[in-house]
């Protein structure tokens, strides 16, 4: 009599699994695509809107004659551009795929998404356009004309909500740790935004409460919002891309709450030597040491996730960017740390030390983080790998080499900018003088990120017109993996 072999129940429940996510991803293609292409496209814009700024900075003859692309306009434009549009877009989009899959939930009330999609998205433009036209309103972070914030404050609520709901809906009872951090995000960004909005425009309040409050908002909108997001994100594609689980719970749980507790205190630590209450430069200062906590958590918990797997950075684009960002994470978050005492803050204030720092966390921790999830989840949404390992090879070499020459470059001509600032007997034409070469190094850069955003913008837009293999054949690495023989 012929025994019958019982299937493999974990065969059973890897295929009963891939087929539950396959149909998640389905139910995600069309809204989470649409706010992934407007990121893109934003990200586009406003690369060029920065390179014209850069430029500007040590040739200010360069497209005289229109008032629409002055230096002042066109630095507000490239924030909302790139702040608004393409981080806020690429954390939208971030929160609601992961919030799907990791909720083993099938999204729900596309049309809502689309509608705060489409308010965003005009919201932006009349940021924008409303700025090169002149009706920007030159406060940090905050630049957007007053008819554009209403269609943000309408999609960020419809944004929240469907978080909230999808979360309330999981099949999974387990709460990973990314979904702490966009639960935090889509609670705290909204909060942060209503408030600046109503204490500094809609209902001001005097004197120098104002720029405490901007900074406050400013600083906090890396912290609380791109911040928890781009960290969540690098917890989930991590683990999923090397086959291996987080390190450790305990310090995930550490590294969250205190970001929670310490993050929202760092703000003030800008106004140091303003006319603020010394108590409140002395405990920005405090929160911000504080900070040290969950970086070393989160750097402890990824360098040890990947441990014994570092090899794989050589072909994964996806993991090449994440653990780029991770690295700039820890970076950033030190270097800001640093910052807020006060033997340093009196020289890096109001150089372009401060840009430079900016931009390690906007662009290299945060920006990097997003591109790594953008090169995992697309071929999941559209069934088809990238076309071209040559565009991603361009697209990670010159965001990689062009943001390293940005900030060492400014950070280097901040600090002696500083120190001559803070030196009586050095002419200011000496100090403006000097900053050149600097000011030129950053144009370089800016036109090798401009490049790798065209590379990814044009890779990004190949995926969805159908070019590619499709995803059975196997992902688009950097270059092909080579087989060990034993």
């Amino acid at each position: 009599m012929a025994v019958i072999a019982a299937p493999d129940s974990r065969q059973f429940d890897r295929a009963k699994s891939a087929a539950e996510r396959a149909a998640i991803d389905a139910s995600c293609r069309g809204p989470v695509l649409f706010f992934a292409s407007s990121a893109v496209l934003w990200l586009v814009v406003g690369s060029m809107l920065a390179l014209i700024a850069s430029i500007k900075l040590h040739s200010p003859y360069f497209l005289t004659g229109t008032a629409e692309l002055t230096f002042g306009r066109a630095r507000m434009a490239h924030l909302q551009a790139v702040g608004i549009g393409w981080s806020s877009l690429a954390s939208v989009t971030a929160c609601l795929w992961l919030m799907c899959r990791l909720s083993r939930a099938e999204l729900i009330y596309p049309k809502m998404l689309y509608l705060a999609g489409a308010l965003w998205n005009v919201g932006v433009f009349f940021a924008v356009f409303g700025i090169l036209f002149g009706d920007g309103q030159s406060v940090e972070w905050l630049d957007a004309p007053p008819y554009a914030p209403p269609f943000f404050v309408a999609a960020l609520g419809l944004v929240s909500a469907w978080t909230v709901a999808v979360f309330r809906r999981r099949r999974e009872l387990h709460v990973y740790v990314t979904q702490w951090y966009i639960l935090g995000a889509v609670f705290w960004f909204p909060w942060l935004y209503l408030v600046a909005q109503f204490v500094i425009f809609w209902v001001p309040v005097a004197g120098v409460v104002q720029p405490i409050v901007n900074w406050w908002f400013g600083h906090n909108v890396l912290g609380l919002w791109f911040t928890p997001v781009a960290v969540g994100t690098a917890y989930y594609l991590i683990p999923k891309i090397i086959g291996r689980p987080v390190h450790s719970y305990y310090l995930s749980i550490i590294g969250f709450w205190a970001l929670a507790l310490f993050y929202s205190w760092a703000g003030m630590h800008h106004l140091i030597g303003g006319p603020i209450p010394a108590w409140l430069a002395t405990a920005s200062t405090v929160g911000s040491m504080m900070m040290f906590i969950p970086v070393i958590a989160v750097a402890i918990n990824h360098h040890m996730t990947m441990l014994g797997h570092f090899h794989r950075l050589r072909y994964s684009p996806a993991l090449r960017f994440t653990v780029f960002g991770s690295i700039a994470y820890t970076m950033a978050s030190f270097q800001g740390s640093l910052m807020a005492l006060k033997g340093v803050s009196e020289t890096a204030h109001f150089t372009h030390y401060i840009v430079a720092h900016a931009h390690l966390g906007a662009y290299a921790f945060v920006t990097m983080i997003f591109f790594g999830l953008f090169y995992y989840m697309v071929p999941r949404l559209t069934g088809r790998e990238w076309a071209s390992s040559t565009l991603i090879r361009i697209h990670f070499w010159g965001t990689a080499v062009g943001i390293t020459t940005y900030f060492v470059a400014l950070s280097i001509g901040g600090w002696w900018q500083g120190r001559m600032l803070n030196n009586p007997d050095v002419p200011f034409a000496k100090i403006v003088l000097y900053l050149q070469p600097h000011l030129f190094a950053r144009s370089i850069a800016g036109v090798l990120l401009t490049t790798g955003h065209i590379a990814f913008a044009i890779s990004f837009v190949m995926n969805l017109s159908g070019w590619g293999k499709q995803r059975s054949g196997g992902p688009t690495f950097f270059v092909e993996p080579v087989t060990r023989k034993a």
